[in-house]
């Protein structure tokens, strides 16, 4: 494995010993002081914790959340990302703006199954109080623009917009091979997306954080923060209509921008196709300025930021710019971006930035797409430093992890993130338990330690 690299990013944490001066008639001198131990605690190293994935576990029962998570800190993990709002759109935390999610859809051993829940306690505030307690970061991440989840496999259909509690109409409409039509209707399977454009999604979203924010929560991080899975074919409502000829200042030529079904670039992309991925851009680049300038107005001191893929030669299609405002993205991408592309780039907005690099087993070392290792290398020269950026794999993904057995590989993902990027992030929480990785975790983070400690 290679050596770590001396790149020490959060402030040095002191032990100091303590010590007593004994009891006695007669005066003694006082003790030399121990020397103090300088240890560093190295750049923050992230683990999330899937809301469905791990529901079986933790719904209803307090004591293995605070089990769980001092084995978490005792692997060296520094910060957990719990997720509190799953793509079923319920919510995990006592919400006056959301409903409470009492059940959520997840495999457990061979079968696909609600778990229940009856507890009443407030489930964030539990990961608050027992992350706390051992010592980690604790950040609350949402799903964004989703409202619910279509079942599989026989379950009932999951989340506000299928109850009713939130409008049908806020669903993204597709631009099918049958043309525009609603992503939401009867039978559908999986997320259902909400419309990033429309104003009153956005305002229902902010609400949410700003209640996550008067939490004791040292982050609050923004998942699917995008237009939805259909890609190039979401989302052309109304309502994005409107917004996009205010953005050109004409109604566009012809709707949609692209023929029905279009799901990849044409060969030669128009000027006012380009518009339109900048127009999608700029739609979720000014909902993350409006959430950033949320939560801080309740906390300052709450790190705000997004989860991201870390493709971003392919993320346009999501409508997502991560980047640096600074970073040109049309010199490098001109076949999709225009000159106005970059002007939003959302990194300047975020404290911290989560990379999923996940890339497969064979590929964690490399320079370029689709390695870990290249993944965080480009991301610096996206990024630019306009925020702490942390990234690393999905441990259970199909790209050779699914069946465990990996434990080999897992201080190589360290090795090779936690020295291009300005921390470690791994997905997720349950593949660490399913395949036991704790003790590769531990010796992986120690040995980074004593990396920092030797040089």
């Amino acid at each position: 494995m290679k050596l770590f690299r001396l790149h020490i990013f959060s402030v040095l944490v002191l032990a100091v010993a303590c010590n007593s001066k004994p009891v006695t008639e007669e005066p003694v001198p006082e003790p030399e002081p121990e020397p103090q131990v300088e240890t560093p605690e190295g750049k923050p190293r992230y683990v999330w914790i899937d809301a469905s994935a791990n529901f079986y576990y933790y719904a209803n029962d307090k004591t293995f959340i605070a089990a769980e998570l001092s084995k978490v800190a005792d692997c060296g993990f520094t910060d957990i990302v719990v997720d509190v709002r799953p793509t079923e759109g319920t919510v995990l935390w006592k919400s006056k703006v959301a409903p409470e999610a009492t059940r959520l859809a997840a495999w457990i051993g061979s079968s696909y199954r609600f778990v229940n829940r009856e507890a009443t306690w407030d489930y964030l505030q539990a990961f608050i109080d027992a992350g706390h307690s051992a010592g980690l970061r604790v950040h609350a991440a949402i799903n964004t623009f989703v409202g619910g989840y279509g079942g599989y496999y026989g379950l009932d259909d999951e989340g506000p917009i299928f109850t009713g509690e939130i409008p049908a109409g806020w669903a993204a409409m597709d631009n099918t091979s049958s043309g525009i039509s609603s992503s939401y209707y009867s039978g559908v399977k999986g997320t259902v997306f909400l419309n990033p454009a429309n104003d009153d999604v956005q305002a229902y979203i902010l609400a949410m954080l700003k209640e996550l924010a008067g939490y004791d929560v040292d982050g609050i991080i923004l998942d699917r923060c995008r237009y939805d899975d259909t890609g190039l074919q979401s989302e052309f409502s109304d309502v994005s209509r409107q917004k996009f000829a205010e953005y050109l200042g004409e109604e566009p030529a012809s709707w949609p921008v692209f023929p029905s079904g279009t799901s990849s670039l044409p060969a030669i992309v128009t000027p006012v196709q380009k518009a339109w991925l900048s127009f999608r851009a700029k739609t979720i680049h000014d909902f993350v300025e409006k959430a950033a300038d949320t939560v801080h107005e309740v906390n300052p001191d709450v790190k705000f930021g997004v989860y991201v893929g870390a493709w971003y030669s392919s993320y346009y299609t999501s409508g997502v710019n991560w980047a640096s405002p600074r970073f040109l993205t049309h010199v490098k991408y001109n076949k999709w971006a225009d000159a106005d592309y970059h002007k939003y780039g959302f990194a300047d907005h975020c404290d911290q930035m989560l990379l999923g690099c996940y890339a497969a087993t064979e590929s964690i070392y490399g320079s370029g797409e689709w390695s870990m290792q290249g993944f965080c290398k480009l991301a610096q020269g996206l990024i630019l430093g306009d925020a702490p950026f942390a990234g690393g794999p999905d441990v259970g993904n199909p790209e050779g992890w699914q069946d465990g057995g990996k434990s080999a590989y897992i201080p190589k993902t360290v090795d090779a993130c936690i020295n291009e990027a300005d921390g470690y992030f791994v997905f997720d929480l349950c593949h660490i338990r399913m395949h036991n990785y704790w003790a590769s975790f531990k010796n992986a983070f120690t040995y980074y330690l004593n990396s920092l400690t030797n040089n």
